[in-house]
């Protein structure tokens, strides 16, 4: 009888010990995953606002895979190719940075067609979009145009006037600020599975009394 109650005790406290070594590893597992899905990064609502909310054009923010497609009530946008770009490049005090660059495929609502016909007749299209920051690190207002001139290996060659977001990102910005926006070009559908690269000529940088500050700089984005 005694021998049976040392067994049974010897029995409790094993188990005793298994519960206390499982519930803290436990723990630790769920606080992990808890500290993974904390450190995921999202998109500002700002950067956002910035890059994606275009009047004419559908919201590609979600679209990271190729294939993918969205529509909305301004059309329908399929992913064809992103690259993430995040270079800076310096023109003396004007700090531009490419954020971003992706090939797409638009089918433009009904109401909008209007709006892209001095671009292109045809009623649904590939374009290449560019994502941008441009700061103005003086105190002075700078004149600037992050691309005057946009190429491809394709023989796409288009001037500043065919960029389809007019998000006014061209021209004045004041000192110490930031613009952030979108810049899009129409591209053949045909050759835009051969466009390897695109080449931008940004504009020279001019102060208020229009003296040239800086000179453009030329821009090859590999896909």
């Amino acid at each position: 009888m005694k021998q049976t109650l040392i067994t049974i005790l010897l029995v409790l406290l094993l188990t005793g010990c298994s519960f206390v070594s499982i519930h803290p590893n436990r723990d630790k597992t769920e606080s992990k995953t808890e500290k993974i899905s904390t450190d995921t990064k999202k998109i500002s609502e700002d950067d956002h606002n910035a890059y994606y909310n275009n009047p004419q054009v559908t919201d590609d923010s979600t679209l990271q895979k190729p294939g993918q497609s969205i529509t909305d009530e301004k059309g329908e946008a399929t992913l064809k190719a992103v690259k993430p770009i995040n270079s800076v490049y310096h023109l003396g005090e004007i700090e531009f940075t490419i954020k971003e660059m992706k090939l797409l495929h638009y089918r433009p609502d009904y109401s909008l067609i209007d709006y892209f016909h001095p671009l292109t007749e045809a009623e649904e299209f590939d374009f290449i979009k560019i994502n941008v920051d441009i700061k103005n690190k003086s105190k002075e207002k700078r004149n600037f145009a992050p691309v005057a001139l946009f190429e491809t290996n394709t023989g796409v060659k288009v001037d500043w006037k065919q960029d389809m977001y007019l998000e006014h990102l061209n021209g004045e910005i004041e000192g110490n600020r930031i613009k952030r926006g979108s810049i899009g070009f129409i591209v053949d559908h045909a050759e835009s599975k051969k466009i390897e690269w695109i080449q931008i000529l940004t504009s020279d940088v001019f102060n208020e009394k229009q003296e040239r500050l800086e000179e453009a700089q030329k821009i090859q984005l590999h896909f």
